[in-house]
């Protein structure tokens, strides 16, 4: 496709009036690409052909080729339960998050009826006259029309490494990003006729795993590798003892099955998209599901000072003249070089100190280069009324201050003008204005005050209190930035960009400093790469297009409220409402779900383990079944569906970051696990030696056990301290009570198995509460002994 073509119809430039823009949009339909995916239900189908199911499939072959009918029917209802249940929750989970991205949507501006609008980017036809800035997301493929060219980054789309230039008549791409500049042009194509969108079949998308994901997948791992082992042993002495071939391989089948946390992607996937909706009420969206859980490891956050800890709503003080005559003079000059349209706080601040805004109209802005973090400044070339032709800058004041051509004279004024203010916490604004000869004269500096938010101090504290440092990033004056870290509490160690030009114990010196002034956007990249080597887990925010880089190498990339689209396509989490609070509400989420996979995890191993251990030693020193297979499938159904509540439990999050401490989980898995397995050998003794039961109700006898017992020990594993100190969520502890009612209900009526009665059925429920307190003590033990 050529990259040079004449934008058809724009020599007036007028955009669109909403009446062609409908009949456009029936014709060419919405700017956006349909994605094939692959039905919901279809991929859960998969379930049934996957790598771990195969040994459910398997013991169902076995089940019926032995006449097995009933447990041929539970394997059954437990794949065809599975499948639904993976079915129900990931729709749900996926239809949560796709409502939570629409707040990320593309939006443009565009000209209609004449007038600059913002609206979504899919409601763009061919002919829109839509402006690109600094930032942007390209939202279409569109004609630049006349002007200064653009600096786009489409190496999304070519491979392209460096930014390439796009001036008038050339055709901007879908997907790419405006680096720098600022430009008007014509959509020429939209939705599947982009060359984005024609190539987007080419385009795979790669899947992160989580490090927290892989953590929980390698549990998964240990506990089919350990049901594996075990189930070997049973079939070497089930062989040498010459039990049946088929009944023993069917059970020791269906044995794993109980192994395999089969719930595990499900509640996993459930618990991140219930944090991500509450945070969504928080006004922070999540943009990549698994930052959920990895801001829970947070411990030092970088944050921006403008409109993060401050209020971004800017006063202005007293004017400092320096070449302007008066103060209107001064205010008139920078009112030029800002433009209401683009929404700027700062310009919006100029322009409402005007006495008169109509002066402005006597005035023709004949080119306007907007600000660029790189330049640091805007410039405007103006017409005056009488013809007179000059330029007006406005930006850094020692920027602005370059320009002058009297630089010698007025630098010291300058310098310690910006230096008294700067002490004070106002941040300086330099203009300039050239002269018929085309010279550039200082005017003044505006002085503007951004106050900390209300609640940022407060905040901070918190955050210090739950184990997270916070370091305060700024372009601002090295003053300025420690005027606001001391209202903050934040420390005085705030150094500016020139540490950046050190070698030596650089890393050494950002750990340790308080915060940074004068930044560029590149050195933010060096922070976060330096607390990383560190050993932090970094997070980092940003709201420019240079931001991107380092928001993609934070371990959790915040775009804060009114970021580019640049910036949001970055990060992993955007913020809709300005604040560090709602980071720090993010933190909290992310660590309450942390602790509910944390439990859900503590709960599986230990269940695993009093199964298997059990099974195996009843099989290898009684030469007794405990439970039969269809009694395993059944504990797999009940408790799989059950426990994917834990999603929606009430926790209390922790004072540390969180970290996946492997060997702590194992300790007390085992530990509940191996408490579990003396509870259920007292009980078969008793029944046995006591009770004077067959075998076949001490079987139904076990299995009621192994179901009462498996759904209290979740109450233990929830809670670090006793099993009373957080209340349920009512949705678990209905999910629990229902679930034990039916496995009572089969135990007591002989559903596939020898009928219990009401009686033995109670002593089991007392027994096995009995356990679950004897539980509850090990495990406050276990914790005080490992701290």
């Amino acid at each position: 496709m050529s990259e040079e073509a004449t934008p058809p119809g724009t020599e007036t430039l007028v955009g669109l009036t909403t009446t062609e823009a409908v009949k456009r949009r029936e014709k060419y339909g919405p700017n956006e690409i349909e994605e094939k995916k692959k039905s919901p239900f279809l991929k859960y189908l998969g379930y049934f052909w996957g790598p771990i199911p195969w040994m459910i499939e398997l013991a169902a072959v076995l089940s019926f080729l032995v006449h097995h009918w009933p447990d041929f029917i539970i394997i059954m209802i437990l794949l065809f339960s599975n499948t639904f249940l993976g079915f129900w929750e990931e729709l749900q989970a996926g239809n949560a998050i796709a409502a939570l991205k629409k707040h990320l949507a593309l939006r443009a501006k565009v000209k209609r009826d004449g007038n600059w609008t913002m609206m979504p980017a899919r409601d763009l036809v061919p002919g829109d006259l839509v402006r690109l800035r600094i930032g942007d997301i390209v939202p279409a493929d569109i004609n630049l029309c006349s002007g200064d060219a653009l600096e786009i980054d489409q190496s999304a789309l070519t491979g392209e490494s460096l930014p390439v230039t796009r001036g008038p008549g050339s055709l901007v791409y879908a997907g790419s990003i405006v680096k720098r500049g600022e430009l008007d042009g014509v959509v020429s194509a939209t939705g599947k006729n982009t060359y984005f969108g024609k190539t987007a079949g080419l385009v795979t998308s790669t899947v992160i795993t989580s490090h927290f994901q892989k953590a929980v997948l390698g549990i998964g791992n240990f506990l089919v590798v350990l049901a594996a082992a075990l189930v070997v042993l049973i079939l070497v002495v089930a062989v040498l003892r010459g039990d049946q071939v088929t009944t023993t391989l069917q059970f020791a089948l269906v044995l794993i099955v109980a192994a395999i946390p089969v719930a595990m992607p499900t509640v996993l996937s459930v618990s991140m998209a219930v944090g991500a909706k509450i945070l969504a009420s928080k006004k922070a969206i999540v943009s990549r599901l698994a930052a959920v859980e990895e801001m829970a490891g947070l411990d030092m956050l970088c944050s921006d000072k403008t409109g993060t800890l401050t209020q971004n709503k800017l006063t202005l003080g007293e004017p400092v003249l320096i070449g302007a005559h008066n103060e209107k003079e001064l205010l008139l000059a920078a009112a030029l070089a800002s433009r209401a349209e683009d929404e700027d706080v700062i310009d919006l601040t100029i322009l409402d100190s005007l006495d008169d805004d109509n002066e402005l109209k006597t005035f023709h802005i004949r080119h306007f280069q907007p600000f660029n973090p790189v330049s640091k400044r805007t410039e405007v070339e103006v017409e005056g009324a009488d013809g007179e032709i000059f330029k007006v800058s406005k930006g850094a004041p020692q920027v602005i201050l370059e320009l002058a051509s009297n630089l010698g004279d007025i630098a010291g004024t300058v310098q310690e003008s910006i230096g008294t203010l700067a002490s004070r916490g106002f941040r300086a604004l330099g203009v300039a204005r050239t002269d018929k000869e085309g010279n550039w004269g200082f005017l003044g500096i505006l002085p503007l005050y951004d106050p900390p938010r209300k609640d940022s101090r407060e905040t901070i504290d918190m955050a210090k209190s739950m184990g997270i440092g916070v370091k305060m990033i700024t372009g601002d004056q090295l003053a300025i930035a420690k005027e606001i870290a001391a209202e903050l509490n934040l420390g005085q160690n705030v150094l500016d960009a020139k540490v950046f030009d050190k070698k030596a114990q650089l890393d050494d010196i950002i750990e340790n400093a308080d915060g940074f002034a004068q930044v560029f956007p590149e050195h933010k990249y060096h922070i976060v790469e330096a607390l990383q080597r560190r050993g932090h887990i970094t997070g980092m925010t940003g709201d420019g297009v240079n931001d991107a880089p380092a928001l993609k190498k934070a371990d959790v990339g915040i775009a804060v409220s009114g970021a580019t689209d640049a910036a949001r396509a970055a990060a992993d989490i955007v913020l809709l409402a300005p604040g560090l609070s709602v980071i720090i509400d993010a933190v909290k989420e992310s660590r309450n779900t942390f602790q509910r996979m944390n439990n859900y995890a503590t709960y599986r191993i230990a269940e695993t383990i009093r199964v298997l251990v059990v099974m195996t030693l009843s099989i290898l020193v009684f030469n007794f079944y405990p439970v039969t297979a269809v009694m395993i499938v059944l504990l797999a159904l009940l408790n799989d569906g059950a426990i994917l509540s834990i999603a929606y439990d009430n926790v209390h999050y922790s004072d540390k970051p969180e970290v996946w401490n492997m060997q702590r989980v194992l300790t007390l898995s085992t530990a509940l696990g191996a408490t579990g397995v003396v509870g259920t050998f007292l009980l078969f003794y008793f029944a046995e030696q006591y009770l004077h039961l067959e075998r076949g109700v001490i079987q139904t006898l076990l299995y009621l056990k192994f179901s009462v017992a498996g759904h209290l020990t979740i109450f233990v594993t929830r809670t670090r301290k006793s099993f009373l100190s957080i209340r349920p969520s009512t949705i678990l502890l209905s999910a629990v009570i229902i679930t034990q009612l039916v496995a009572t209900t089969i135990a007591v009526n002989g559903l596939f198995m020898e009928p219990l009665g009401w009686q033995l059925a109670a002593l089991v429920w007392g027994y096995a509460f009995i356990w679950f307190l004897i539980e509850d003590q090990v495990k406050l033990f276990i914790h005080r002994t490992s701290g």
